[in-house]
């Protein structure tokens, strides 16, 4: 079955967030997409510990770095999580198989991919002030809301 929705993190830095976001990939059927260089070897030990029992149930595709992900999937519906935009991600529309794009725990997104795709980037609404949201946290939401506009299709 295809994915309706794919996970993409831009260099992850935090073993035990990847972990949380494998498992909400494992729950919902999402793909997730690992882009490299990330903050954390990822070895067997290391990701068990993070995402539990939940590794077998997911399909994971490794990048090695961000240009080769945006190379092939630039055309594809992307939808990039950020700070820096003023469009909710509430008022964006995912289509099967939608691409949803997190950068670093500590950074965010690059510049250049923000500018780069500008029109599709969107932003979860928090209080002024406030950084950000856990990047886990982020993701489900997300992941939640693009699977809601395809009517859950494959969750019971």
């Amino acid at each position: 079955m295809r994915a309706l929705v794919n996970i993409v993190l831009i260099e992850p830095e935090i073993p035990q967030n990847t972990g949380n976001i494998a498992r909400t990939c494992a729950v919902t059927g999402a793909t997730l997409h690992l882009v490299e260089p990330m903050g954390f070897r990822p070895t067997e030990r290391n990701l068990k510990r993070a995402g539990c029992d939940y590794w077998n149930d997911v399909e994971i595709v490794r990048w090695p770095c961000a240009e080769q992900f945006f190379a092939a999937h630039g055309e594809d519906e992307l939808h990039l999580f950020t700070g820096n935009c003023s469009t909710a991600y509430t008022d964006a529309s995912y289509g099967a198989d939608t691409f949803l794009v997190f950068g670093r725990e500590s950074r965010g997104l690059e510049e250049r991919w923000l500018e780069q795709f500008a029109a599709r980037c969107v932003r979860i609404p928090m209080r002024e002030g406030q950084r950000s949201l856990n990047l886990s946290n982020a993701v489900a939401i997300g992941a939640y809301e693009a699977l809601r506009q395809q009517g859950f299709a494959g969750l019971c």
